[in-house]
């Protein structure tokens, strides 16, 4: 999967001290408000696009300097918003705010906003340093390093062709576990970093890390797992039938008995993706594709064009840059960037689908008459559910067809294609709970058996099991736990959004079964994403925009459809 930058709260800035002023004499409390914001977004505005440049370079080149550059870049970010003056300006804004006393909607939720931010940095400067320090030293530890198999050096492309492809179980079980020394190299600085953010959630009042960044994210704790006590609960009897099948496939495929499967065995490090046991190759029709000029069609064809941003980014493997995918917007003017490691593979051209829909919605297509702090997508969920919509087309051989790929056998394609594809939501459903219970659990008690907190989950919720005897760091080879914490329960949040948005989409335009929607080189969906998604910007909530663009909360009902267990 993907990983992404995205900004998890907007940055603020500063203002004149509210003790300064008698509180007879205050001005009127829109008139600080916007003075408030005119001062933040001078001051950390250039801030904040100096650390995005800084960020993009380190992730590159891996290099130190380029890494102590990032660091220092995102020192000073943490300095302006830590100052307490500022936050005690901002407070009263806040509360103003939420009264609905501040009468532009768009400066109040402004306020709201840069409340958060200011609230996560007021701890002491020298705990906020550390933190930086640790988790920047963590994500170069990530960037540099390449699995070893028998002394040579191995690319993590060439980890997965080879999880995907060879039937040597020796050979498969050497690559998978090279893959995961990473977790050994980061272990220690990672259980440092856990209790830097815990003390700092503690220092501001919150229980742990955990419940703090879903407060700052402005999701709710309980509702969270309510949530996924329900999707635990819908997807677990045709996961457990589809694996079951996956499983009778993958034995006869590799010659290893059903119950003697061990995690190398799945096709990816981390069983977070279907595996290639069906009778067609989902990557046959790539090989010799131009995923690149795919994209570009595809998306100019429905509206939203991307030539700019394929010409400003990096997009294959090199040594020292990220071994990952992601996509940043510098700037919220346009210049938005994809970091990516192309190999021609129906992997990679989901993988390009994914980055390429996070760039169009960022600031190349919400509207530039927003407010610099409104202009970027209202959540990380939203934002990864675009994205999630767009890729999914990979495995689609009438959107291959629609975009002039030829497909060899292209009823043995579909009916493969049809079955990765519910795979796929079951899959990545199961494999998000493992995410989400394990890193609520080690913010909650870091002290505890983290590698047996980690295979209890995978065992639970994925059904994989625990290679006998080990006792590795396992969990720490996952980046985003590293590197992006607290974030990946919003990818499942992304996928519920995903099939909502697309099933309001298939109605309005085409009043159509979403099923049989492919929509290539129609510009209304275009038009339909900008004023549905896009043109709100961070100016509503994500239960706000959700509701805004599907006409209902979020919700797993057409997720459910999606995946047939409705």
């Amino acid at each position: 999967m993907s990983t992404d930058r995205r900004t998890f709260l907007l940055t603020g800035g500063a203002a004149v001290a509210a003790s300064l002023i008698p509180e007879t004499v205050r001005a009127d409390v829109n008139e600080d408000a916007d003075a408030v914001l005119k001062d933040h977004v001078a001051k950390l505005r250039p801030l904040e696009i100096g650390a995005n440049e800084a960020w993009w370079k380190a992730n590159i080149s891996g290099n130190d300097e380029d890494f102590a550059r990032k660091e220092e870049a995102q020192n000073k970010i943490d300095a302006a918003l830590s100052d307490k003056k500022m936050f005690e300006r901002v407070k009263p804004l806040k509360a103003a705010a939420d009264k609905g006393e501040i009468k532009d909607p768009l400066v109040a939720r402004q306020i709201q906003l840069i409340y958060l931010q200011y609230l996560e940095k007021q701890v002491a400067p020298e705990l906020l340093k550390k933190i930086t320090a640790k988790a920047n030293a963590v994500e170069q530890s990530f960037n540099v390093f390449r699995a070893k198999v028998d002394g040579e050096e191995i690319a993590d492309s060439k980890v997965r062709s080879t999880l995907k492809q060879s039937v040597d179980s020796e050979l498969r079980k050497k690559v998978w576990e090279a893959s995961k020394r990473v977790g050994a190299v980061v272990e220690a600085d990672l259980a440092e970093l856990v209790k830097l953010r815990n003390e700092a959630a503690t220092q501001l009042g919150f229980k742990n890390f955990h419940a703090m960044m879903l407060t700052l994210s402005e999701q709710d704790g309980t509702e969270l797992i309510a949530l996924f006590d329900d999707l635990d609960k819908l997807t677990k009897e045709p996961f457990t039938a589809a694996k079951k099948d996956i499983d009778a496939r993958l034995s006869k495929k590799l010659g290893v008995k059903v119950d003697e499967l061990m995690p190398w065995h799945y096709h990816d490090p981390f069983f977070q993706e279907s595996p290639a046991v069906f009778d067609a190759n989902l990557d046959a029709p790539y090989i010799k594709a131009d995923l690149l000029k795919l994209c570009s069609t595809f998306y100019s064809g429905i509206g939203l064009p991307i030539d700019r941003v394929i010409a400003r980014s990096d997009l294959y493997e090199k040594k020292g840059k990220s071994p990952h995918a992601f996509c940043t917007d510098i700037d919220r003017e346009g210049d938005v960037r994809v970091l990516a490691n192309i190999v021609n593979n129906e992997y990679w051209m989901g993988t390009m689908l994914h980055e390429l829909g996070h760039a169009v919605y960022s600031s190349m297509n919400i509207p530039q008459t927003l407010p610099y702090l409104l202009r970027a997508e209202a959540h990380i969920l939203t934002t990864e559910g675009v994205a999630m919509q767009f890729e999914r087309f990979s495995k689609s051989r009438a959107w291959l067809d629609k975009m002039g790929v030829k497909v060899e056998n292209a009823k043995a394609f579909d009916e493969a294609a049809a079955k990765v594809q519910r795979n796929q939501l079951l899959i990545f459903s199961r494999w998000c709970q493992v995410m989400l219970r394990f890193e609520k659990s080690m913010y909650e008690n870091p002290n505890q058996d983290l590698n047996k907190l980690w295979w209890e989950n995978v065992e639970k919720y994925q059904q994989v099991k625990k290679p006998k005897d080990r006792n590795a760091p396992d969990y720490a080879a996952k980046i985003h736990i590293c590197s992006a914490p607290v974030y990946y329960h919003n990818y499942m949040m992304g996928q519920l959004f995903a099939s909502q948005v697309h099933h309001a989409l298939a109605k309005d335009l085409y009043a159509r079964e979403p099923s049989t929607v492919i929509y290539v080189g129609d510009k209304r969906v275009g038009d339909f994403m900008k004023k549905k998604v896009f043109d709100p910007g961070r100016s509503k909530t994500w239960k706000e925009l959700t509701k805004f663009a599907t006409g209902e909360e979020l919700n797993p009902k057409a997720f459910a459809k999606d995946f047939q267990a409705s």
